[in-house]
């Protein structure tokens, strides 16, 4: 209660009690019991009142002393023993926890990491993965009071998730970094990345993409190197400095056997460099077998036919035939894809088979079409038409996502002649690669399209696509832009794959220290995902009789098989 309000009350009390005398007991000489009584009685009501207008307030404050929380994140990984400080670690973490002084001014937690944050605070340096920017989130999500303190204990050395110099702390966190171990700077080469696809195709070249650090003052010259199977088969000679700290090699290997290929990339140390092991990364790719055969069948001759032959054979894993329709020797089963040119009533008994066996097929119409006999067939598109022919110029559509494919200037490209009319296409069956453009106007009908389902198909509105292959030499001089821009067509439209209704998905190259997970899915007769199955998987190692079969577990929308950490080697694998 303040000084001020205590002085109103007590002349609050003045006031009462003097208003009281001078009413019961000022100038009466023959004074009562009773007036005493009255003078008391009046004093009270009169002070009551006051306190009243006073309006006093009493607080009380109570101060209670909260220790703030301290975590003690260690770090547990296999760098830590590999470099020679575990000791060092482990002895620093025990005086910290056992420390008394410590113990009265905090609350300790004590936590250790390595992939994943853990309550164990038993030290064996054991995880083979660090994440120390998920151990600092995981470990903020924890906490119970406001004020509170992270004593970080790590090698500096963090091999998975985000960098955790980026880390920010919340409100009331601070962060005290402990770093175990030499920590000076050397020379270091790494190879931060290697961006290469799954797959390649047999006997062509595919693409490696190899990202190489540099952490120095000095200006250095070394060599980047591929190996597979022990052999170079890439060579770089790469200089670096302070100004230029990286660099990224490019270049394309070829795949000339089948199978998962295991390549290893190297960057050669330099003088005074410590550590030599991020020097060295493996990867795997799995080469297949894309051979395809095409048949171009037709009523005429063209010389469309021998343009879309030799473009097609312009790739040695592809052969083309070309037959009419007079040849009794025609066996559809041999082909992987069927060109139909300019289809009529006599391709009756060609087309009820394709359509009957599901065969993949591409249709190129034109001035000798008979657009009556294909519009009922019920192909997913059809055109009102009139007998006179049209030329039809042709646009990229740069939103087309089924397969990546350059535009090769096609605006430019002559024109193509079929007969005259609109278009009717099903949106949700074919997608438009070029559409077509009358008079300088673009209608947004498609002139070349593909199906979005299996069986693939699709359609080509116009002849004389050879001037276009003659245009691209003309601008090139060269047929290669030409030839890859069907050769991509012919490897969609070829493409034997059905919507499977199990799949798997596994990595082709696992690191030593990573764990091997395969995961798969199961689907009904409806395309709806299944997780009442029991799925299996068995595993055998190459070169070895040894095999074993687990389970596979549901997890979320998806089966997974955790191998854990395999012992090194080749292994195969059937769910």
């Amino acid at each position: 209660m303040e000084l001020s309000t205590i002085l109103y009350i007590a002349l609050a009390l003045i006031l009462a009690s003097g208003l009281a005398f001078f009413q019961y007991l000022y100038r009466r000489t023959n004074k009562k019991p009773k007036d005493y009584l009255f003078f008391v009685l009046r004093s009270l009501s009169l002070f009551l009142v006051g306190l009243l207008l006073i309006n006093p307030k009493i607080r009380t404050v109570e101060y209670e002393v909260e220790r703030p929380e301290l975590t003690i994140l260690a770090d547990n990984s296999q760098s830590v023993a590999f470099l020679g400080e575990a000791d060092k670690l482990r002895n620093f973490y025990s005086s910290i926890v056992n420390d008394k002084k410590i113990q009265d001014r905090f609350d300790i937690n004590r936590m250790q990491f390595g992939e994943e944050l853990s309550l164990n605070d038993s030290l064996d340096f054991s995880a083979v993965q660090t994440d120390i920017f998920s151990a600092l989130t995981d470990s903020e999500s924890l906490k119970s009071k406001e004020n509170s303190v992270i004593l970080l204990l790590t090698d500096g050395n963090q091999s998975l998730g985000r960098d955790f110099r980026y880390f920010k702390a919340g409100a009331g966190r601070e962060i005290i970094p402990v770093i175990i171990g030499d920590t000076t700077k050397y020379k270091d080469l790494s190879i931060g990345r290697i961006n290469v696809n799954r797959y390649a195709f047999i006997n062509n070249r595919f693409p490696v993409e190899v990202f190489v650090n540099y952490s120095g003052t000095d200006q250095i010259d070394t060599d980047l190197n591929i190996k597979a199977g022990g052999k170079i088969v890439f060579n770089k000679r790469i200089r670096f400095s302070s100004g230029s700290p990286s660099e990224i090699i490019r270049t394309e290997l070829p795949a000339n056997s089948l199978g998962v290929k295991t390549y290893q990339v190297e960057i050669a140390p330099v003088s005074g460099e410590k550590n030599v092991l991020n020097n060295v990364q493996n990867f795997g790719i799995e080469v297949i077998d894309e051979r395809t055969s095409v048949l171009i069948l037709s009523d005429l001759p063209h010389p469309d036919l021998g343009a879309l032959q030799n473009a097609i054979l312009s790739n040695k894993q592809r052969s083309a035939e070309i037959k009419y329709l007079n040849d009794k020797n025609i066996q559809l089963n041999k082909y992987q894809l069927i060109v139909l040119y300019q289809v009529n009533r006599k391709f009756k008994s060609i087309f009820t088979e394709i359509l009957k066996r599901n065969y993949n097929y591409f249709l190129i119409t034109g001035s000798k079409t008979d657009w009556n006999y294909l519009n009922s067939l019920g192909l997913g598109f059809s055109k009102k038409l009139t007998n006179q022919p049209q030329e039809i110029f042709s646009r990229y559509n740069p939103t087309f996502s089924s397969f990546q494919f350059d535009d090769l200037g096609f605006e430019d490209y002559p024109p193509l002649i079929d007969k005259f009319g609109t278009v009717d296409f099903e949106e949700n069956k074919f997608k438009i690669m070029l559409s077509q453009v009358l008079q300088g106007i673009e209608t947004g009908e498609p002139l070349m399209a593909v199906s979005q389902g299996n069986p693939k198909s699709g359609f080509l509105l116009g002849e004389n696509i050879w001037r276009w292959r003659a245009k691209s030499y003309l601008d090139n001089k060269s047929f290669e832009e030409f030839d890859n821009f069907i050769g991509k067509l012919v490897q969609n439209l070829a493409s034997n794959n059905r919507q499977e209704r199990l799949t798997v998905d596994a990595e082709n190259f696992y690191y030593a220290n990573q764990n091997v997970i395969i995961s798969a899915q199961y689907f009904d007769e409806n395309y709806q995902f299944d997780a009442g199955r029991n799925l299996k998987i068995s595993i055998s190692t190459r070169g070895s009789e040894e095999n074993f079969t687990s389970d596979l577990v549901v997890k979320n929308n998806y089966y997974q098989f955790n191998g854990g950490d395999l012992e090194p080697g080749t292994y195969s694998f059937k769910v």
